[in-house]
């Protein structure tokens, strides 16, 4: 497998991150994800787990704004089905792009055998 594969998932939660953080005019949550997704490119193990723990912490911002949308969306007698299964998988793809770091090849890019 392409190295460089391993890469989308995590870009692609970091700039979905940010475009949440921009949804509610926080500039500075998008300066920061823009800033990690650069990040990527330091290959030490600080990186690697800061990312995982980005990441995880992301997962748990969807979940939470899942909850909140979906029981405003209830109250308001709209449906919320498709919304929670979009958010889902959101959630799913943020959380397994924490877990790439565990995976051979972006362990040694990161030199993470060394710090484990």
């Amino acid at each position: 497998m392409k190295k460089a594969l391993l890469y989308i998932p995590i870009v692609l939660s970091l700039v979905i991150l940010g475009a949440h953080f921009m949804r509610y005019g926080n500039l500075a949550g998008v300066i920061v994800f823009l800033g990690l997704i650069a990040l990527l490119f330091v290959r030490r193990a600080w990186v690697a787990r800061l990312m995982q723990v980005v990441l995880v912490l992301g997962a748990i911002e969807w979940v939470r704004t899942l909850y909140e949308l979906a029981q405003a969306r209830a109250a308001l007698g709209q449906p919320f089905i498709r919304m929670t299964l979009i958010l889902g998988v959101v959630v799913a793809v943020s959380f397994c792009s924490a877990l790439l770091f565990q995976l051979p090849a972006l362990k040694r890019i990161y030199r993470l055998d060394r710090s484990d």
